[in-house]
């Protein structure tokens, strides 16, 4: 880990930033918080769901051929994305700015986003480096993986919001 100074000029230390393993380590241990929760939600909609397609196969409907069951099955996949969207929106932008600064992975392995001066970000920049996410998905997951090779361990979302992941 490459060690630097944060540039805020009241607290200046050593910061040690953290690399794409540990973050990847993080955001797994978030994948299996954000399953969890996810699923705890889905499986009521999907007994809803499934539930009334039976009872209209039952009463007779040819389900292939009927276009409302059709957009009704588009209309719940939409919500389902829809819904997925907004809860990691919510867990990273959240604690990411919160007082904690990091979500539950990252305070496990006991790293946190900062601002370029070692503050924390506003829930504004967190909901920025979140979407960005999505630009570093974009090609490969080149974005993301630019974290191993930049001098301050930074991912493209990182770069954008102007953002730092430290090890504490």
């Amino acid at each position: 880990m490459e060690n630097s100074t944060i540039t805020n000029p009241e607290t200046p230390s050593a910061v040690k930033y953290a690399g794409f393993w540990w973050r990847f380590l993080a955001y797994l241990i978030d994948g299996v918080i954000l399953g969890t929760v996810t699923w705890i939600i889905y499986i009521p909609l999907f007994a809803v769901f499934g539930l009334s397609l039976y009872s209209m196969s039952e009463s007779g409907m040819d389900l292939d051929d009927n276009p409302a069951v059709l957009g009704s099955m588009i209309l719940v996949y939409i919500f389902i994305v829809g819904i997925s969207i907004v809860i990691q929106w919510l867990y990273f932008s959240v604690l990411e700015s919160s007082k904690m600064q990091g979500t539950v992975g990252k305070m496990a392995l006991r790293i946190k986003v900062t601002d370029y001066d070692g503050n924390r970000i506003s829930f504004a920049r967190a909901t920025g480096r979140h979407f960005g996410k999505y630009l570093s998905s974009l090609i490969f997951l080149i974005g993301y993986i630019m974290a191993g090779f930049t001098a301050k361990k930074q991912a493209l979302h990182d770069i954008l919001a102007n953002c730092y992941v430290i090890k504490e």
